[in-house]
Parts: C-alpha cells; structure tokens; sequence
C-alpha cells in the first residue's frame, strides 16, 4: 500500500519536472502553445490558454472536450471561452473544469484553463497549474514587450499612411510587407471606439481605460487573423483601425457589409467577460493606397454619426448615411448649429417642451402634413394634432402649404442630430 509521503514525493517530482520542462520551452523561444502541450501531457489534463475575456490563445483540448465545454454551456458560439460562469471552478458532468489567474505585477495577463472529464482535478495538480502559469506569465510578459514596440511601430506606420505623410506607393507596399500586411487589393477602413460610460456610471481610471482599450484592440487583431492573416489592424488609442479585404466577387448591396458584421459579431462574442460595448464606423471602398486616407476620415465620421444617430453599440457604413452623409462633411459645426437655429428658431433649444414639438414635427413630416394619420402615430386627438400644427406654424411659417421651408426644417431637425 502506497504511502501518503511516496504520493507526496511523486507529485513534487511532477510538479518539478513540470516546471523545469515548461522553463526550458520558454527559454528556447517557445509559446503558450507548447506549454498548453506540455501541461496537458504531464497532467492528462483538457488545457487551454485564453485572455482575460476569455478569448482563447493556446490550447490542447481534445474534439471531446470542446463538445463537452460546449454541451455545459462554456463556450459560446463565436468560441469564447466563458469565464465568467467558470470561476475557479465549474462541474462537466462527472468531471471538473479549473481557471486560474495568469498575473503578474498585480496585473492579469490571461487565464489558464483546465478540464478532466471523467473526475475532479486534484489540489496536486492545481499545484501543478500554479507552477504552469507562473512560467506562462513570464513568456506573456516577454512577448508583451516585443507586441508593444511592434504595434507601436506598426501604428506609426498606418497613421502616417492614413494622414498623407508617407512615401510613393511602392515603397508604402514593400514595407507593409514586412509587416505581413497586404495593401494591395481594395479594402474598406473600419474604425472601431469603445462606447463612454453612462452619465450615472462611475468614471473609470485612467489605468482602466488603458486596460479596456488593450483587451479590446488584442480582440480586434486576434479576430482580424481569424479572417485574413494579412490584415493591418493597429490600436490609435482611442480607436482601433482595421482595414478588412472585399470578399472574392463581392456583390453585396453595402460593399464589405459581410465580412464587417463577421467580425463585429466575433469581437462582440455574447459581450461576456467585461467585454466594454462599443461603436463602429465603415468606409467606402479604397480601391488603391491614394484612397485611404480618406476611406479613413469616411469611417470616423461614420462611428461618431452612428452615434449621435443611433446611440452606442452601432455599425455604421459611410454610403448608409444618406443626408448625414453629405451633412458630415461639412467641417464647420458651428455653420451647422447657426442654420439650425436660423431655421428651426426657438425648437432648436435644448428643452424638453421644444424636444417635444420636434418629435410632433418629425412625425408630421414622415407622413407628408397628414394631420390624421400623425396624430394616430402620436396617441393625439386630431383636434390636439390641428392645435400642434398651428404652434409649429406660427413658429416656423407656413409649414403645410411651403414645400421648400419642410425641405429646409427636415435638413436642420438632420443636421440637429449631428451638431447638436
């Protein structure tokens, strides 16, 4: 009969193996996918290796083990590993899955998860699993440092292309492939931001909103590789800019509507694991490198329109914006908030009572000056509706017999959604 001490030596010489072997890969330049591997062996354990959100890095999951993560509900259908319902800990059936914390200097680097399907896993291998991921933190921690002089590199790069302050275009192409990028062939620029807090939520740090912008743009470029290996996508702080390919024979209504909502509905997820809602914005084809610069104003006026007309967690396509369009490029907001108020007079003030006449007008305005039909829209009598129409005149002028005035009122209630 076994010793309780001999079991105890045998699961130190484990761990110790483990960890030397783990440290030899690391110093020979390995990655999280060999070590997920090497874990996995030793332990005979499901591994996997995911960010913070629960993206996953590195895995050595069986087919099995996927189906059995799936079938408990704790990956979600774009692959997210779920976190959040895991824990430390979380039953499969008759056997177990174990997160812990990947961290180092206080701070969370990712998540090291792991799955024994036919019994509980061990407090020897979560011992194991420490030693696992305290190797795994020291090579995130290295590559880290190396991502974030290449991305700021890279990000150097694209804005000077995006701003005109590039070379010719030879020589633009020649050093995106060095990077692996391929600007040769027609793309649309999407601009993703993340959505501001709510007036009543409490405002983040600084340190926060760093850590939300990293873990939304690693999401953006991890998804990016998913689709196309050669897509630029860089972090420009408060923006992730990603250029994404047309499909072969593109024949969409909206150009690059497919392959945008792909990857948007990927970096959403089911918005699980402190994923930060957020606004996007989607240029007009650029045929050729003289094109983005201003694909990339397109898809930044387009993100800050959709907001201001859709609210946040919008996608917004420039060639979708009909008269917001031509509307956003006007640079002058002042010019625009001086028309709105020359035309749309005392409703052009932020009151609710002029909030409310402005909704009366709208309405009378999508069903032609049917007073009938616009007060059956609005809950009104129609005498109620006859009284409204007659203060909007008096206010604005002969509104139903004036076809040119309800063109400029229906140009300014636009341009007030914008401006402001």
């Amino acid at each position: 009969m076994e010793r309780p001490e001999d079991r105890a030596a045998v699961a130190l010489a484990r761990v110790d193996a483990l960890h030397t072997g783990l440290t030899q890969i690391v110093l020979e330049g390995g990655n999280l996918d060999g070590i997920a591997a090497e874990v996995a062996r030793v332990l005979e354990l499901g591994v996997l290796f995911s960010s913070t959100d629960g993206r996953q890095r590195a895995a050595a999951l069986t087919g099995a083990d996927r189906e059995l993560l799936e079938r408990h509900g704790l990956l979600d259908p774009t692959g997210r590993l779920r976190i959040e319902r895991i824990g430390e800990t979380a039953p499969v059936g008759e056997g177990e899955v174990r997160g812990l914390r990947v961290a180092a200097g206080g701070t969370d680097l990712a998540r090291l998860v792991c799955l024994r399907a036919d019994g509980p896993v061990s407090s020897d291998d979560v011992h194991a699993l420490e030693r696992a991921a305290a190797v795994a933190a020291l090579l995130i921690t290295r590559e880290e440092a190396v991502n974030a002089v290449e991305n700021k590199y890279q990000g150097d790069f694209l804005r000077d292309l995006l701003l005109r302050r590039t070379g010719d275009g030879e020589y633009v192409a020649e050093h995106a492939d060095t990077f692996g990028w391929d600007l040769r062939r027609p793309v649309v620029v999407v601009a993703a931001e993340i959505d501001p807090a709510g007036p009543d939520a409490q405002p983040p740090s600084r340190a926060q909103r760093r850590q939300w912008q990293e873990r939304f743009s690693a999401a953006w470029r991890q998804v990016s590789r998913t689709i196309d290996p050669g897509i630029p996508c860089v972090d420009f702080t408060s923006e992730v800019i990603t250029l994404l390919p047309l499909a072969e024979g593109d024949a969409e209504p909206v150009a690059g509507h497919g392959v945008v909502r792909r990857a948007v509905t990927a970096v959403t997820g089911d918005k699980g694991g402190g994923r930060r809602p957020f606004s996007v914005g989607v240029s007009r084809v650029a045929h050729s490198l003289d094109e983005l610069p201003e694909a990339y104003a397109q898809a930044r006026r387009a993100v800050e329109v959709g907001r201001r007309v859709s609210g946040g967690g919008s996608t917004t396509f420039f060639d979708q914006l009909g008269l917001h369009r031509l509307i956003a490029l006007v640079p002058d907001t002042g010019e625009l908030r001086a028309f709105t108020r020359d035309v749309l007079g005392p409703l052009a003030e932020p009151t609710t009572e002029a909030a409310d006449l402005r909704e009366t007008l709208q309405v009378l305005l999508d069903t032609n000056f049917n007073v009938a039909e616009a007060a059956r829209l609005q809950f009104f009598h129609y005498n109620t509706m006859r009284y409204r129409v007659s203060k909007l005149e008096r206010l604005l002028g002969p509104l139903s017999t004036d076809p040119h005035l309800r063109l400029d009122v229906a140009v300014a209630l636009r341009v007030l959604e914008i401006a402001g």
